[in-house]
């Protein structure tokens, strides 16, 4: 049997943490590990509790939730995902919190079984976003200036370099193979894991197998810089 998913809080209304731990604690696979009321409470909090996955508020006291985010990202001591939850359905939030590291976006209006899902596939390194989120947004998002933001700058293609007769390139100097292709275009279409699977008649390992091939040769930090790729390149 896996460990179960573990979680820290992090928002300022101590009844939204109660609300959200009651919800998260139902389910045998998750386990909270600790809250948070402050930006700089979830980096020590982070730091110290080991967390799978964090639900980042973005408005706090002291230090908000996309610096915070920022900072835990950054400390390759922390070995968790953000998942920036918040009231606020405001386009220019996503993009910072993207920016800032976050592997995720929900807003706290969403049901209790959508905050779950957010966790589970946060943890897994699955879907980012929800479909509508990522074709509102991450179009916009890839079309953006992005020099300045080392984090996205990863999935850019270096300089160009020899081509390889055996695989498909898609863009200047990163090459994939046809089913590497395949995939990422699937990603960039805001597919889970498991659609990928059956929209090409292969297995749930095997996609992610594929993802972390993609992810590797992208040089992209997570999926999120591999669909601003496939978007800034027009594979889409």
């Amino acid at each position: 049997m896996s460990e179960p998913v573990r979680v820290l809080l992090v928002d300022d209304h101590a009844v939204m943490r109660a609300g959200f731990r009651m919800i998260l604690e139902a389910q045998s696979d998750i386990v909270v590990v600790g809250e948070a009321g402050t930006g700089a409470e979830a980096v020590a909090a982070a730091s110290s509790l080991h967390p799978d996955v964090i639900c980042m508020d973005v408005q706090m006291p002291d230090m908000d939730g996309l610096e915070a985010t920022r900072r835990i990202v950054a400390d390759p001591s922390i070995d968790a995902v953000v998942v920036v939850v918040t009231t606020f359905d405001r386009d220019d939030y996503l993009f910072h919190a993207l920016h800032a590291g976050a592997s995720g976006f929900l807003l706290k209006n969403a049901g209790p079984e959508e905050l779950v899902t957010a966790v589970r596939v946060a943890a897994a390194g699955d879907a980012l976003l929800s479909p509508a989120v990522t074709r509102r947004v991450i179009e916009r998002f890839a079309a953006s200036p992005v020099d300045t933001d080392a984090r996205i700058a990863a999935a850019l293609p270096p300089a160009p370099g020899p081509a390889s007769s055996a695989t498909v390139r898609t863009a200047p100097a990163i090459e994939l193979t046809e089913r590497e292709d395949d995939v990422l275009r699937l990603l960039a279409e805001a597919y889970s894991n498991a659609e990928i699977a059956a929209a090409l008649f292969i297995g749930e390992a095997t996609v992610k197998t594929h993802v972390s091939n993609v992810l590797q040769k992208l040089g992209a930090r997570d999926r999120v810089a591999a669909v601003v790729y496939a978007h800034r390149h027009g594979m889409v």
